[in-house]
């Protein structure tokens, strides 16, 4: 069983992570958690402070609980570019700051850091409104280059063929074969999944508007003791490996490509052909379990239809499930993840505890803790 605890400010309450339901716990690790939490309050993903939060949190952990294995995540100068746009001036200082705490957490922790840009950010071009389609178009939460569509009509094909921001239209059969091996259940699959050309945004009416979005990052940059990282899905792997010897860091820096990396690096692809990871949850499962999760949360699917009374993990947004087999759920060592990602750090790490920010939509409703052992 997993435990959640949440810090609203006014008050902490533990819960089953699964279920929902409240719980009565006072074992050592939870007052561990109540205590790491009351003592970071998150100030808001938009905060200046966001990524201060993430070191400041992780440094205090790691006195109290001595992991082997952290897990990191670096947001702030993510939203700040995709909902503000800041001049580039402003990019580089904020990308300068998101490094900066890379290397504090560096100094003070003794860890050995191997930091992953998730990819560039660009301007929008132009957004694709499918909303006036006869069939149905769905959107997923965070992603802007893919689309489900569902009982498309020949006049909506045409359109859509026809439009100068879309780059192809592929079969769920075609989606399939590129990923040929991987799990999948095919009826989470949309119909057709459209592909938006690079700087084009399909609109979600879900979420704000994004000023700024991920560019088709074919390749993104990975720094750190690792040998023979050709391909996103070979980082675990060597982390891995490098664990045998020394403490590991796994660093993302999110928004953050080879355009912007402050730090020595190599690439590797980011994708497969024309698929290419946004910063995602399909991106960070594959990093940490080193296996394609394009199926896992497919982009386009009707998460809607999973989402009802008895819906499993209700802390987890639109996940259902904690996935097996990520670095954290095999490591045999002691593990920690914190980040300024909602939701990713419990359900996308593995690890023994983790801390994130409990957000959604840019609102700060406080931070949530989560011991999954």
């Amino acid at each position: 069983m997993s435990l959640a605890i949440i810090d609203a400010r006014e008050w902490q309450n533990v819960f089953d992570l699964r279920t929902g339901l409240k719980r009565m716990d006072d074992s050592p690790t939870v007052r561990l958690v109540k205590e790491v939490l009351d003592k970071h309050p998150f100030p808001g993903d938009l905060d200046e402070r966001a990524n201060h939060w993430v070191t400041d949190t992780a440094l205090d952990v790691l006195e109290r609980y001595n992991p082997n294995f952290v897990f990191l995540t670096y947001a702030h100068q993510y939203y700040a570019m995709r909902f503000n746009q800041p001049n580039k001036a402003e990019q580089q200082r904020l990308i300068a700051e998101a490094f900066k705490e890379v290397e504090r957490f560096e100094k003070e922790s003794g860890f050995t850091p191997v930091v992953i840009g998730t990819g560039d950010m660009i301007e929008v071009k132009e957004y694709i409104d499918l909303s006036g389609l006869d069939g149905l178009a769905v959107t997923s939460h965070w992603l802007t280059r893919y689309a489900g569509l569902y009982s498309m009509t020949k006049g909506d094909l045409r359109c859509l063929k026809e439009h100068g921001g879309i780059e192809r239209l592929v079969t769920r059969e075609e989606f399939i074969e590129l990923f040929s091996g991987e799990p999948v259940i095919a009826e989470r699959l949309p119909e057709l999944l459209a592909v938006a050309k690079e700087g084009y945004c399909f609109r979600s009416t879900l979420l704000r508007r994004p000023l700024m979005i991920p560019a088709h990052n074919y390749c993104i940059p990975v720094s750190g003791p690792l040998n023979g990282v050709t391909a996103i899905t070979d980082i675990v792997g060597k982390v891995e490996e490098a664990l045998w010897n020394k403490k590991i860091a796994l660093i993302l820096m999110e928004g953050v490509g080879c355009n912007d990396f402050l730090r020595p690096y190599t690439t590797c692809s980011n994708g497969k052909e024309w698929y290419t990871y946004e910063n995602g949850e399909a991106q960070y499962l594959t990093i940490t379990t080193g296996r394609h999760q394009v199926f896992a949360y497919p982009a386009g699917t009707r998460s809607y239809l999973e989402d009802d009374e008895n819906k499993e993990y209700p802390f987890s947004g639109y996940l259902t499930s904690i996935p097996e087999g990520t670095i954290g759920d095999r490591f045999g060592g002691r593990s920690v993840a914190v980040g300024n990602r909602s939701m990713f750090m419990h359900i996308l790490t593995g690890t023994d505890i983790a801390f994130e920010c409990f957000a959604r939509n840019l609102s700060n409703q406080g931070c949530l803790g989560v011991i999954h052992r």
